[in-house]
């Protein structure tokens, strides 16, 4: 499943953003910038990385400058997907100062989560080029930032799994201890499951891999295997169901398990682990109205 964030929840979200870093009102733009004061701001970024995020950070000017009943704009210069290095100017932002000085930090931490988000998503998707196996994430994300952090992973040519618990049924460990097993967990889904949710079930061992086969799985997630394992798993299953593999899954293995013939590999450091990009804005000679 893509998940694309609508403007309205884009809007929700960085207003909510703004109030808590603005609180009752930004004290110390309001005491050293002159009214009126006018000038322009260029985003910059200090590390090569994949864009993303730019309509979030945008909306964070653009909602701050109605707070200041002004108007800025907001000129981007390299669009989400885009790959830049160290130095390039990513944005320029034009208008009232007082708002843009404001509004600085939130669209930065909101660039630096995404742009990283993007980026480590592509280093994955580069390391398995030519293989079949996709780069997917999970619900391992920042509490009210999923959306976004989802969508920073599509940006970086990864795919996005169940956004929620309602998406699809995914039975884990858990979930195989409280049923009672692969095959009574399986039976229990089937026959209760709202009609057109995929069913994937989680094992452990080649056993239970035959065990979920033999129960007609549709999709198995093999957790914690060696690529060695996962290379049977491939082999058993022999086409039956869709395979996707999880688990303490790096950089530095990820192409051997992409080498086995598994149709997803699930990470969760795309968006748990993914280290904020250094970016920074600043500010051009200011002017002031006459």
């Amino acid at each position: 499943m893509t998940t694309f964030p609508t403007f309205p929840e884009i809007h929700h979200l960085v207003a909510t953003w703004l109030a808590e870093d603005i609180g009752r009102g930004d004290v110390t733009t309001s005491s050293v910038v002159p009214a009126g004061a006018l000038g322009g701001a260029q985003i910059e970024v200090r590390e090569p990385c994949i864009v993303a995020g730019m309509a979030a950070a945008a909306l964070c000017f653009e909602l701050t400058a109605e707070r200041f009943e002004g108007v800025l704009e907001f000129k981007e210069i390299v669009g989400d997907g885009g790959r830049v290095d160290a130095g390039d100017v990513i944005a320029r932002i034009e208008g009232p100062l007082a708002p843009i000085l404001t509004a600085e930090r939130t669209a930065l931490n909101l660039l630096a989560r995404l742009c990283g988000v993007a980026t480590i998503t592509r280093r994955y998707v580069d390391a398995i080029d030519g293989t079949k196996a996709r780069i997917v994430d999970t619900r391992k994300t920042t509490p009210g930032l999923r959306s976004l952090q989802k969508y920073a992973v599509t940006v970086g040519g990864g795919s996005n799994h169940r956004f929620g618990l309602d998406d699809g049924i995914l039975i884990k460990d858990n979930h195989l201890v409280a049923a009672g097993g692969v095959s009574d967990a399986l039976k229990l889904a089937r026959s209760s499951s709202p009609h057109g949710l995929r069913i994937e079930v989680e094992v452990a061992t080649p056993e239970e891999l035959r065990e979920a086969l033999d129960e007609g799985a549709e999709a198995i997630l093999l957790d914690n295997m060696t690529p060695e394992t996962v290379a049977e798993a491939v082999r058993i299953t022999a086409n039956r169901a869709l395979l996707e593999v999880s688990g303490g899954i790096n950089l530095d293995t990820v192409r051997s398990y992409a080498m086995t013939g598994v149709d997803l590999i699930s990470v969760g450091a795309l968006t748990h682990s993914a280290p904020s990009i250094d970016l920074a804005l600043e500010l051009l000679a200011p002017e002031t109205e006459d």
